[in-house]
């Protein structure tokens, strides 16, 4: 049962009780289970947040390990330039180098959402399938749909 489920199932006792909100108790009992509502909505959206920005570390990792491997690659390609013509060869086949550097799959696609609050956010394919991702700069969350735009119409 997760946390949501908890708090909703708190609330479904609370709610069947029926405690008399105004009396001592209830009012305490009442509180208590509000409060516990919104640290579940806190508490998921910290999770959110944190599975977001793990994805982001993911891909800046992978984009690091890139710039490392051709870094390194540059390093043991010195020793293929030619001092005559001051041109940089590839020795292997005798014509320019012209290995390109890749920050990731070239297939992927980067989506783009603004959110009401002005914030423009970018996010892949893994994160759309995902259905949410929360704004960084008010904590909102920005949900998506998979649904055919065609079939709105």
């Amino acid at each position: 049962m997760t946390i949501s489920e908890k708090s909703a199932y708190l609330k479904g006792l609370m709610d069947g009780l029926n405690l008399d909100t105004e009396a001592a108790e209830g009012k305490m009992i009442s509180a208590i289970v509000d409060l516990l509502g919104d640290l579940t909505k806190k508490v998921t959206d910290i999770e959110d947040t944190t599975i977001a920005i793990s994805d982001e570390l993911d891909e800046i990792e992978e984009d690091l390990d890139a710039i490392e491997d051709f870094i390194m690659d540059e390093e043991d390609d010195y020793d293929d330039f030619d001092d005559d013509d001051d041109d940089y060869y590839d020795d292997d086949e005798d014509e320019y180098d012209e290995e390109g550097f890749d920050f990731g799959d070239e297939d992927s696609t980067i989506y783009e959402v603004v959110c009401a609050c002005g914030n423009v956010i970018n996010f892949d394919e893994d994160t759309l399938e995902e259905g949410s991702i929360i704004c960084d700069e008010c904590g909102e969350t920005l949900e998506f749909s998979f649904e055919d735009e065609d079939e709105d119409e």
